[in-house]
């Protein structure tokens, strides 16, 4: 197979259709005669990448919501970096076996560069032609230091003296000083200069004096855009800010001189949980270590000299291909800050966030449960109702224990300290809190910390297993009973990020779910494995094998002739036992549609294999985070949420939980109204086609525009449905 990208049609820039109908360029994952069955795993990823793109270069977004997709492009670039590419460039030393699609690490890494380089040139096309100028018309100016006026210039570099010169250290390379320490995903300045030497320095005595590379680390802590004084929404670069008074720093120095460049270092450094005697202290060891991990790319501005990049790569150990040369500032993630600025008109109306009637008055959350099933939907209702929950778990006198698994909940969550207070009052409380999740672990091993210290029992996870479930266990006296509440939900006890997530949340009763989830905090505080559960489906325990049974179920019923078909909606398929699954029930006749927010392997609609199959994905101002599996099943339908993708990990090697839906008035809204506006959506909605490329969803001139975020928020019912 070869990659066949399409020529890059750049006409649309700066005319205001840039965006919207552009055909933008796109690259087969394999070739339509001889195409794999699997798509490949990381190039469906950068395909992600792309939609969230179409997103930043849309002139029928609000200004300031294409800046921020620009800069969660950015972020996603990075995280991409530290994490596939690297673990790709490993394989691709060590030779390694070829993937399911046919290609290898190596082949990999030059596909992704490939289609990389389209994006990141379509991407600073659009920052100078499309987004400075609308910036500019809206009196939102991100000026040069050279256009500023003599009294603008004054002022920045009275902030230069006072704000940024006393944290700048700029390192000279030469015998006596040897390449310095480069940190991870940190602005750098690069220039040479000839430094004017002491009198008395053998060194001024000799006739061949020569420049020296200095380098200079930007502190992250600093401003990135420069605010000018008294003024809001004019702004500079501050490594151009720096540049421009560089003779301050370095008197020989010209600002022209002035080069830019940011490395990316390997992030996924491995724990040998086996060889650990304590996981907290292994995690803390892993940190450290990441800070030093291999270099696996450079970002370098447009004009530093070949000389200089050179340089860059003998030093950095890196080869021509890990270099990434930017016409423009180096990381527009640091554009983002613009969107803070208080200008409404240029971003999407708030969603309106309802707490329902249910919820609303003084009545115990308990006394509601016990009526029967409530069904959260975020963000559309507030996460306080969550929180709510377990405030008056802490409060309530007969709440004897609370159990709960964190994986993320922010430097601010207020979840933590409800524990630590249900704790002080007496209350058995047991969290379990994931310090192995990537980039969240220094923030979870802090607060592991102050739980531990207060005489909370704290679990730091299975070996070998990250736990994803998010799931809360609350035991109450009530009467001479004991009565047990569940919370099981699709997303992370992180009240900062369900503002932007979609996700739903299941308050129940039902005992066979609560006696499932007592078994689950078993398995997980004292390695109790169970393989019975009753109604929940639990990885590495029973979710692989029963998602199989359900999928090859409906297989059997289109067989038979029985109505027969899946809905599933998730955030990545790669999972290839569960495609070839899906494969064999479209084969069979099983109508099968998936809502896939980002990768997946599975290849649509191809004769003979999967033309019963389709895929779509919707990249909208909310990031889709909600898991929901549908089995038409006969006639007698089942649906379940919770956490778990389609993926190797999450089905073997993550603790995760998926719950039924019992309750009939839930299950009727999640697929007559909540799944079916997904497959309705004709905005924000991308059909996956055989080839691996995603297309926009074309409608008629006078078919009404579906958008599924938006429609959620005007139809979504009352919590208890």
């Amino acid at each position: 197979m070869t990659l066949e990208t399409a020529s890059l049609s750049l006409e649309g820039i700066g005319d205001g259709n840039f965006g919207r109908g552009l055909g933008i360029a796109r690259g087969y994952i394999g070739d339509e005669e001889t195409i794999a069955p699997m798509i490949n795993r990381d190039l469906s990823l950068v395909e992600f990448f792309w939609r969230v793109l179409e997103e930043a270069i849309d002139s029928e977004q609000p200004l300031l919501e294409r800046i921020k997709f620009m800069g969660i492009l950015s972020t996603l670039f990075d995280e991409f970096f530290m994490i596939r590419v690297s673990g790709l460039k490993v394989k691709a030393e060590r030779l390694m076996e070829v993937t399911p699609d046919g290609l290898t690490a190596a082949e990999q890494v030059t596909r992704i560069r490939e289609r990389l380089l389209e994006m990141i040139d379509l991407q600073y096309k659009c920052y100078h032609n499309e987004l400075l100028p609308a910036l500019k018309t809206e009196e939102i100016r991100i000026a040069s230091y050279s256009s500023l006026s003599s009294a603008e210039r004054a002022s920045l570099d009275d902030f230069f003296k006072q704000n940024i010169f006393p944290v700048l250290t700029p390192q000279a390379v030469d015998l006596s000083h040897p390449f310095p320490y480069i940190s991870g995903l940190c602005l750098n300045i690069a220039l040479t200069a000839t430094p004017t030497l002491h009198k008395r320095s053998t060194r001024a005595m000799s006739p061949d004096r020569h420049e020296f590379f200095i380098r200079m680390k930007i502190p992250q802590f600093l401003p990135r855009l420069v605010p000018l004084k008294g003024e809001d929404s004019k702004f500079v670069w501050v490594e151009d800010l720096i540049a421009s008074n560089i003779r301050e720093i370095i008197p020989e120095a010209d600002s022209a001189a002035c080069h830019y460049f940011r490395i990316t270092r390997d992030a996924d450094i491995e724990v040998h949980e086996s060889e650990a005697h304590d996981l907290l202290e292994a995690m803390e060891e892993n940190l450290k270590l990441r800070r030093f991990g291999e270099v696996v790319r450079v970002e370098v501005s447009r004009s530093m000299p070949d000389s200089m990049r050179d340089l860059l790569i003998t030093q950095l150990n890196l080869r021509n291909e890990d270099v990434y040369v930017v016409d423009g500032p180096i990381n527009l993630g640091d554009l983002s800050s613009i969107t803070k600025l208080n200008r409404p008109e240029l971003k999407e109306k708030p969603f309106r966030v309802i707490r329902p009637e249910i919820l609303a008055n003084d009545r115990s959350f308990f006394d509601v449960i016990k009526e029967g099933d409530v069904l959260l939907h975020h963000p559309y209702m507030p996460y306080s109702i969550v929180t709510d929950l377990i405030a008056e778990a802490a409060e309530d006198p007969d709440v004897l224990a609370i159990k709960i698994c964190l994986y993320r909940m922010g430097p601010e969550s207020p979840i933590p300290p409800l524990l630590i207070k249900a704790s002080e009052m007496g209350k058995q409380v047991t969290v379990l809190i994931e310090i192995k999740a990537r980039f969240d672990e220094e923030n979870n091993i802090e607060w592991a910390k102050k739980l531990e210290r207060t005489g909370v029992h704290v679990i730091y996870g299975l070996p070998g297993l990250k736990t994803h479930a998010k799931t809360t266990l609350i035991v109450r006296r009530e009467g001479d009973r004991l009565r047990r509440y569940v919370h099981a939900a699709t997303g992370n006890y992180n009240p900062q990020t369900s503002a932007v997530y979609t996700d739903l949340g299941l308050l129940t009763v039902d005992e066979e779910i609560c006696e499932d989830v007592t078994r689950l905090f078993n398995f997980i505080t004292v390695y109790s494995r169970h393989r019975n559960y009753k109604k929940l489906l639990v990885a590495p325990e029973n979710l692989r094998a029963r998602m199989l049974e359900l999928i090859n179920r409906e297989a059997e019923h289109a067989r038979r002739g029985q109505p027969a078909a899946i809905i599933a909606k998730l955030n990545r398929l790669a999972d290839a036992e569960i495609a070839n699954a899906l494969y064999d029930a479209s084969k069979a006749g099983v109508k099968i549609d998936m809502i896939i927010r980002g990768i997946c392997t599975l290849r649509p609609g191809v004769p003979g294999l999967s033309e019963n199959i389709r895929v779509r994905s919707v990249v909208g101002r909310l990031l889709e985070h909600s898991r929901v599996y549908y089995f038409e099943n006969g006639g007698d339908e089942e649906v379940f949420m919770g956490s778990a993708d389609w993926m190797p990990r999450n089905l073997d090697r993550r603790v995760e939980v998926l719950s039924p839906i019992t309750s009939e008035p839930i299950k009727r809204y999640l697929i007559d109204e909540y799944l079916d506006v997904y497959l309705r959506d004709n905005t924000k909605a991308r059909l996956l086609n055989p080839n691996g490329r995603y297309e926009r969803i074309e409608r008629s001139r006078d078919e009404p525009l579906v958008n599924a975020q938006e429609e959620l928020q005007r139809t979504f019912g009352p919590a208890n449905l």
